[in-house]
C-alpha cells in the first residue's frame, strides 16, 4: 500500500513539473507590455536578436592576443597597408619585428574614417629611459584625429597632471595612474562617441571611456573640444565633427605599437535601440 502511494506521489510531481515547465514556456513566448522607448513589447519574441561575435583572446607581454571576429583590424604586426602619413602619402612610421615603431616627421593615421568605436591598442615605453615630463616616451592617439589621449612614459615620472599618459590632454586627467615600467606591453581600450549635433548646432560633446592595462582611467568623460597646447578647448563654430581618422602620434620618441583593431559602434546601437538589424559586412578579424 505504501508503495502504491509513493508510486502515485511520484507521478502526481512529474505531472506537475511537466506543467510548469509548460507554463514557462507559454510564458516565455508570450510578451509583455509594451515598451514607451522602442516598437517592442517586454520579452518580445519578435525582436531580432544580436549578431554572435567571437570574442578574442588576451595577450602576452610575448605574444599579441586575437581581435573579436567582427573587428576591423587596423594593425597585425606585418605591414602599414590601412595607414597613411598625416596629410597623405607613405607613413615615416617603421614596422620593426612584428611592430610599429614611431618615426618622424609624420604622424600616421588610418586611411578609414570612423566615429563611435570600440578601439584597442598595445603600446610599449622605451626601454631604456631618456628624458623626463613631457620628453620621456610622448606619443598619443587621437580619435577622429581631433581629440587625443595622451601616451607617455609616467612611470615614476612627474609632468602636468592633464598631460600624463591616459589624460584627454589639456582637459582631463586619468583617474589613476595604471602605467606599467618602461619597457613593458600596455593597452588601451577606449570607448569613443562622437559629438551630435542637430543641423549645425552642436548638442552633445564628444565622450571617452578609458581603460588602461584593465584599470578604468576615464569614465565617460566629457571632451570639451579638439586637443591643441596652452589653450583652453572648444568646439568650432559650423563644423560639424562626425568622423575622422584614427591617428598615432609621433613627438620625437620611439614608442612601440602592436595589435591595433577597431570595432564601429553606430549600427550596433542602433539595432539595440531600434531593432534594425545592424550591418554586419565589414571585413572579419583576421585570424592568425
Amino acid at each position: 500500500m505504501q508503495s502504491i502511494s509513493r508510486r502515485r506521489l511520484a507521478r502526481a510531481a512529474c505531472i506537475a513539473a511537466v506543467s510548469l515547465a509548460g507554463a514557462m514556456v507559454v510564458a516565455a513566448e508570450k510578451a509583455g507590455p509594451q515598451q514607451p522607448w522602442s516598437q517592442y513589447k517586454v520579452h518580445d519574441m519578435t525582436r531580432p536578436v544580436p549578431p554572435v561575435v567571437t570574442p578574442g583572446t588576451a595577450s602576452t607581454p610575448e605574444q599579441p592576443g586575437k581581435p573579436p571576429s567582427d573587428a576591423i583590424v587596423l594593425f597585425d604586426g606585418t605591414d602599414l597597408s590601412k595607414w597613411q602619413a598625416v596629410g597623405g602619402g607613405e607613413p615615416t612610421f617603421r614596422v620593426v619585428d612584428g611592430v610599429a615603431l614611431s618615426y618622424g616627421p609624420k604622424y600616421m593615421e588610418t586611411k578609414e574614417k570612423f566615429g563611435d568605436v570600440q578601439l584597442h591598442v598595445e603600446w610599449a615605453e622605451p626601454a631604456e629611459v631618456k628624458g623626463d615630463s613631457q620628453g620621456r616616451g610622448n606619443s598619443g592617439v587621437f580619435l577622429m584625429g581631433k581629440f587625443e589621449t595622451q601616451v607617455l612614459d609616467s612611470y615614476n615620472n612627474r609632468t602636468y597632471a592633464d598631460g600624463q599618459c591616459g589624460a584627454v590632454y589639456g582637459q582631463y586627467p586619468p583617474q589613476v595612474n595604471a602605467c606599467r615600467p618602461p619597457g613593458e606591453w600596455q593597452t588601451y581600450d577606449i570607448i569613443f562617441h562622437h559629438p551630435r549635433y542637430e543641423g549645425d548646432k552642436l548638442t552633445e560633446p564628444a565622450y571617452i571611456t578609458t581603460l588602461q592595462n584593465g584599470v578604468l582611467i576615464q569614465d565617460h568623460q566629457r571632451i570639451e573640444g579638439p586637443t591643441g597646447h596652452m589653450h583652453v578647448a572648444s568646439y568650432p563654430e559650423n563644423v560639424k565633427l562626425e568622423t575622422g581618422p584614427i591617428a598615432l602620434q609621433y613627438h620625437g620618441n620611439p614608442v612601440r605599437f602592436r595589435n591595433i583593431w577597431v570595432r564601429p559602434l553606430e549600427a550596433l546601437d542602433l539595432q539595440q535601440h531600434t531593432g534594425q538589424v545592424a550591418d554586419t559586412t565589414a571585413k572579419p578579424a583576421e585570424q592568425k
